[in-house]
């Protein structure tokens, strides 16, 4: 069998920035032992299925190691003092004073896994933006995503209720960083971004 694989940097403006993600269109669902073997290939934090089946498209991502579904332990593992933490569905998050914390935390990766969540959300407000993250996840393979389109869902409700509003300019303060538009919609979070395309091959299996 040969499938189209695309490697885009999303939420970029241009290639070597963003998040790196693989992108791999199916006619039809393969078995997840497959998907997560091709995941485990491409060896980014994420790749992406999709599947288009009565005129909607069905989306499906895996890390390295599995797929994701959309307290003192956590003090040390950022080595630095929250004025808030919360436990979302998958991830905790923690609230910062600004936006030169979330850029000098070195997270304690031993910590982390031990909190039993997917990964660990950090956050402030923005000195040029409404507010910044960054996201790490040791448990499901990614030791610091570079932009977390998930990590989103839990971070927009919280800074709606802060600001008052529901519509947001994000940035993920990564290595190679990345920006995002947000907005709350009802129980919804949208979120977009430019992506650029890396790369587009074929693999066979």
């Amino acid at each position: 069998m040969k499938l189209t694989l695309y490697q885009v940097d999303a939420f970029a403006e241009q290639v070597f920035q963003g998040n790196p993600a693989a992108v791999c269109p199916l006619a039809e669902w393969l078995p997840d032992e497959i998907l997560q073997k091709i995941a485990l290939e491409n060896n980014l934090s994420e790749t992406a299925f999709y599947v288009i089946q009565n005129n909607q498209v069905e989306i499906r991502w895996f890390t390295p190691n599995t797929e994701v579904e959309l307290t003192k332990e956590l003090i040390q593992s950022t080595n630095y003092m929250p004025k808030l933490a919360f436990k979302g569905k998958s991830d905790y998050l923690l609230i910062f004073e600004n936006e030169e914390v979330i850029s000098a935390i070195q997270p304690n990766l031993g910590n982390i896994e031990k909190l039993g969540t997917r990964g660990l959300i950090v956050s402030a407000k923005g000195n040029t933006c409404d507010f910044v993250s960054r996201f790490f996840g040791p448990n499901c393979g990614v030791n610091e995503d570079p932009v977390t389109g998930s990590a989103h869902t839990t971070l927009v409700p919280y800074w709606s209720n802060v600001y008052g509003k529901s519509d947001f300019i994000a940035k993920q303060l990564s290595e190679r960083g990345g920006n995002l538009q947000c907005k709350l919609e009802g129980n919804r979070v949208e979120i977009s971004g430019k992506a650029v395309l890396y790369l587009k091959g074929e693999i066979f299996i």
